[in-house]
């Protein structure tokens, strides 16, 4: 029971300090962009490292590649959907496989709430 305590609350202050993290770092790019205006430059934000990736189509007439790399990112049926780690490689599996599937970059709110309903742990 003790042990419980304490790893519990390790994960308590873990948690804080990556709540710390996300903050500053959106407090930020917010002050980047602003700095941007101010001095009238554009600030282009980094870009997304996850993507939330959905199945739109069924089987039915799915070339082969494209079917093949929806089951590489385990999305086998209709309205399935998986977060994706972005790299040269995953974005161009999305590209092909685009017309029978849609993405798009989630926040921490939207992945902490898929998490929480539905989720369920599968870290390569």
């Amino acid at each position: 029971a003790w042990y419980q305590r304490r790893v519990r609350g390790e994960l308590v202050k873990r948690t804080a300090q990556y709540y710390k993290q996300y903050e500053a770092a959106e407090r930020e790019e917010v002050r980047l962009d602003r700095e941007a205006k101010a001095n009238g430059n554009y600030y282009v934000p980094a870009e997304a490292k996850l993507a939330f990736v959905i199945r739109l189509r069924g089987v039915n007439n799915i070339p082969p590649k494209p079917r093949k790399i929806m089951k590489l990112m385990r999305l086998r049926q209709i309205n399935n959907g998986v977060f994706v780690k972005l790299n040269k490689s995953s974005r161009e599996m999305l590209r092909i496989a685009e017309p029978f599937i849609t993405f798009g970059y989630p926040n921490l709110k939207t992945v902490r709430e898929l998490i929480y309903k539905r989720g369920f742990g599968k870290i390569n």
